[in-house]
This record gives structure tokens, sequence and C-alpha cells, in this order.
């Protein structure tokens, strides 16, 4: 397939990358910095900017499947929304956030008293990002949600998905951003959660 990658040089992103070369895929990767974008068979890099919608949505025209790993912070959602939505690509795969995923009924993680008072701006944002997404009628996306812990570590190809509930393990709740990016591209490529947010952790 033709993906058009945007956040291709960040930790998920970089690991997402790889893993669609690895496949086969043929990439964009777009950064602000494309010299920071790893030198891969089947990836082209290039120059994008989240805030640069008009000149953004010209580098996805013409991809199967757009996939955002931008931070949210760090991004406008309805304007990313809208600028997959004015390229044509009928596919939008996002990297998601954990805050938003339920500890317990009605509870989310961000609503616990030990959410990290660092990662709430980032964390409120995602879930804004999802509320766009799930009243969004023309986009086939999915929003993957990883664990609490997002962490560098090794691809095993091992583990669980969820939905909207935070997945625990014997090491609490953890996944490395290598076997997210399977499940991500797996996702890609065998599609299972259509207009859902899913979850991955061991």
């Amino acid at each position: 397939m033709r993906i058009a990658l945007i956040g291709a040089s960040g930790n998920a992103g970089s690991r997402i990358l790889e893993e669609l070369s690895d496949r086969g895929h043929r990439v964009t990767a777009i950064a602000r910095h494309p010299d920071r974008i790893a030198r891969l068979p089947g990836v082209t890099a290039v120059q994008g900017d989240v805030f640069d919608p008009a000149g953004l949505a010209p580098l996805l025209k013409g991809h199967d499947a757009v996939i955002s790993a931008v931070h949210f912070s760090a991004s406008d959602p309805r304007a990313l929304i809208n600028t997959v939505k004015a390229s044509g690509v009928p596919r939008y795969l996002v990297v998601g956030g954990a805050g938003s995923l339920e500890v317990a009924p009605g509870v989310t993680l961000l609503d616990t008293p030990e959410f990290p008072a660092e990662y709430r701006a980032e964390a409120e944002a995602g879930a804004r990002f999802l509320a766009l997404l799930r009243a969004e009628q023309e986009l086939d996306w999915a929003f993957l949600s990883p664990s609490a812990l997002f962490v560098p570590g090794e691809r095993t190809g091992r583990f669980r998905l969820g939905q909207d509930q935070l997945l625990q393990g014997e090491k609490g709740s953890v996944i490395s951003f290598e076997d997210y990016a399977v499940a991500l591209v797996d996702e890609l490529e065998h599609p299972a959660h259509p207009r859902q947010r899913f979850t991955v952790g061991y």
C-alpha cells in the first residue's frame, strides 16, 4: 500500500516507519525536519508541517491511508482531520493516548489522582482528538491507544488488544514502541476496528 506517515521521525513514528518499510509498503514519511527521518527501503522523506494544511494536503493526496504520529498538544486535531479529508484519502489511523482509557466504569486514567501532571495537557488534547473522530462521518478512522507506559523496547509480536479499558499485565500497563508499531500496521493491513478506538498492551 501507499501510506503517508505524519510525524515519521518521532519515537512512535520512527518505529511505525520501520515496520511499514519491513512489510514492503511505500511510505511518504513527513516531518518538519526530514533529515531526521531514517533512510529505509520504500521510504520517501518530505518536509511537512501540521500547521500548514494547504501545504500538507497535497502531500497526502493519492495514498491509501494516512497515519499520524504527532503530539496532540503540538498540533490542531480539527485541522488535521480536515486536512486528511481535503486530501481525499479515505483511511486515517491515529497514534492515540492512554489518558482517555477507562480504569474503572466511567473513570478514565486521566481522572485518577496519580496521573502525572506533566502529561495532563497532552492527554487532555488526545481525549479531545478522540471525541472529534467519534463525531466524524466521512473518514474510516482508527485510534490506537498505547498502554500507560509507552517506552522503547523490543519487537516481540506478542501483545494483547483491548477496546476502551486500560490493559494491565504482570509488569503493569506497558507496551513498547516497537510492538505498538506491529499492532498499528496489523490494523492497517487487516482492518478490525473501523471507526473505533482500541488499545494494545502486554
